[in-house]
């Protein structure tokens, strides 16, 4: 894209919250649950999404808000999709309980595969570009090798559902979301996982009857986000214990049951969020004030994410599938 080019060598300047509208991206008869900028710089117009329509489109986001391909792998609606580090292949997961790791160019699956459950989180790692990991409705989370279709890994916990997975920088520890929250204790909410050894670090992170639909990490600092049920969003240290901060709370949004995603700004300014009202809220990560708040979509947003290159270029997208682009 010639809109990137000039952004490439240079360092990523101050975010300003988006005012108006670029484009209107409609051609998913479904929710979209999954939005996801391509990773490699120089290939950052692309947009992936993945939606309960069962299928994953690939956008040209940035120059003309047409889609450019899509593909239709899944037999149920498709609830994760990522990205590879390389941008020249898409992992996606759903309720069909299968995986497919797909050549963005041919359309063609590179590794397929039939897990036990349906699938509702993938992450691949962080500096292992041929490693995965998935979770979804079991109480186990699988670490995949791409190379050899097989799992390395099986992480055991006593829960009934996996609704995040977050990889702490280098990726020797994740944390997990999940649906434990029983009648006395809200232990297990977030868990933290040795990545080699496949032990649990720790259940005691989040101690609020809240489940907490997503996870994600400060770009710059060691601390991390969950938004929670509650409609707020909690401050977490990413290193051990992995302590909430009790003076940051970032409310004002609904979240009311859907997976609404949250998600830093690149220079880690701003903390944005979608609303079950379909607002997006845009929080001053020091201070956690509202700055702004946008009236995105007339249905739930679930998911606002900065563009990693054009500062303030900022992707949503709602429950009606549509997507928007924003700068």
């Amino acid at each position: 894209s010639e809109l990137i080019k000039p952004y490439l060598g240079s360092k990523y300047k101050v975010t300003e919250v988006p005012k108006s509208l670029i484009f209107y991206m409609s051609k998913h008869s479904g929710p979209v649950n999954e939005i996801q900028w391509c990773p490699v710089r120089e290939q950052s117009h692309m947009l992936l999404s993945a939606s309960m329509d069962k299928t994953v489109k690939v956008w040209d986001a940035v120059d003309t808000g047409c889609c450019l391909k899509t593909y239709s792998c899944h037999s149920c609606a498709v609830r994760a999709a990522r990205w590879s580090s390389c941008g020249r292949r898409i992992l996606s997961g759903g309720f069909d309980s299968t995986l497919h790791l797909t050549d963005v160019e041919t359309g063609k699956q590179i590794f397929s595969n039939k897990t036990e459950f349906r699938i509702s989180a993938l992450k691949f790692h962080p500096t292992e570009s041929n490693v995965f990991i998935c979770g979804g409705f079991s109480p186990e989370v699988k670490a995949w090798d791409i190379r050899t279709s097989k799992v390395l890994r099986v992480y055991k916990a006593a829960v009934q559902q996996t609704l995040d997975i977050l990889f702490l920088p280098e990726g020797r520890e994740f944390l997990t979301s999940t649906d434990a929250v029983s009648r006395d204790s809200a232990d297990r909410t977030i868990i933290a996982w040795d990545f080699q050894s496949a032990a649990k670090i720790s259940n005691q992170i989040f101690h609020e009857r809240y489940t907490c639909p997503s996870l994600t990490l400060h770009p710059k600092e060691s601390v991390f986000v969950a938004q929670t049920n509650g409609n707020y969003m909690a401050l977490f240290s990413a290193q051990r214990p992995y302590r909430i901060n009790k003076k940051k709370r970032y409310e004002g949004h609904k979240v009311e049951g859907f997976a609404v995603g949250c998600e830093f700004s690149p220079d880690g300014t701003l903390l944005v969020t979608g609303s079950s009202d379909g607002k997006v809220f845009f929080y001053n990560y020091h201070t956690s004030r509202i700055i702004r708040t946008l009236s995105a979509h007339k249905e739930a947003c679930v998911s606002a994410i900065f563009h990693p290159v054009l500062p303030s270029l900022l992707a949503t997208c709602d429950w009606a599938g549509e997507i928007k682009i924003w700068q």
